[in-house]
């Protein structure tokens, strides 16, 4: 305790004995043990991985994946920090369980994981002794929380005034950037994406732009989503909120004026799928984000 001059925490650094043997990164102050050690830990915490190098970073670290699934089994609670979810996804833990990740790579999380509920616009998640938290900066409110609950609220507060980390935000919504993702072989869904992000203004249905294709509606959703992580309807709702939300930073236009050109006719509407992908109001995001 602070008091006492006692750490809250003993940290420890866990790697395989390959990474040991390797001795590529050195830690001064922490202790590192191998999978193999005796260790019995109360809470496990599973850094980020680069984001391209996460199949390879879960394929490469199955020793860690069990040594987590083991003191899991053992009382300890773990928690992920942004990508790192696919890594505590891998160990099953997860599933059934809720879970968020860097906005950037949620719908990837979901097409890997189906049986773990994501939650893409969360800051944190909570469920039950598992917790994740999404991209950058989210982990230091996930800290906050793991703070809060070990050490109580008045060290939580004391920290968060001293690092300016500002207390219970749980959207990550409307940092997420909308990218199309072209990195999959469907042909087809290729071409109802450019359909889609050249004529978003203009397109009153999905059908208007589906039907032109010789294939089932049913097969047709199952291959885009499949390829996309998304519905035809969200991946156009999607595209046209983006594009709002480029208005909203760089331009004066009334929130009336975006709407017009963005391809939404009922403002009620607009404002309902803007606050569901970004988490906050249009005029609450251009008082963030607008270019002065």
């Amino acid at each position: 305790m602070e008091q006492s001059g006692e750490a809250f925490f003993k940290i420890q650094l866990i790697q395989s004995l390959e990474q040991q043997s390797k001795n590529d990164f050195v830690f001064p102050g922490y202790t590192i043990k191998s999978t193999r050690s005796r260790t019995a830990s109360n809470l496990v915490l599973i850094p980020a991985l680069k984001k391209e190098y996460i199949e390879k970073a879960v394929t490469h670290n199955e020793t860690i994946i069990t040594w987590i699934r083991s003191q899991f089994k053992n009382g300890a609670e773990v928690a992920s920090f942004c990508t790192g979810a696919f890594l505590f996804a891998e160990t099953g833990l997860l599933n059934g369980k809720l879970a968020t990740t860097h906005v950037d790579v949620c719908a990837k999380l979901i097409l890997t994981y189906p049986l773990v509920f994501v939650k893409p616009g969360r800051t944190l998640t909570v469920d039950w002794n598992c917790y994740t938290s999404g991209g950058a900066t989210s982990s230091f409110h996930l800290l906050i929380y793991l703070i809060q609950k070990f050490c109580g609220n008045e060290m939580a507060v004391k920290i968060s005034k001293s690092y300016s980390i500002e207390l219970d935000r749980y959207q990550q919504s409307y940092f997420s950037t909308f990218r199309p993702k072209y990195s999959h072989n469907d042909d087809l869904i290729r071409q109802i994406q450019r359909q889609l992000e050249e004529n978003f203004l203009n397109i009153r249905t999905i059908e208007e732009v589906t039907k032109k294709f010789p294939v089932s509606r049913r097969n047709l959703l199952r291959r885009f989503m499949k390829a996309t992580g998304l519905p035809p309807l969200e991946y156009l709702q999607n595209i046209r909120i983006e594009k709002a939300k480029q208005l909203l930073e760089n331009s004066d236009l009334s929130v009336s004026e975006i709407i017009s050109q963005t391809g939404y006719v009922d403002p009620k509407s607009f404002r309902k799928i803007f606050l569901k992908l970004t988490g906050i109001p249009p005029l609450e995001y251009r008082g963030k984000f607008k270019m002065r």
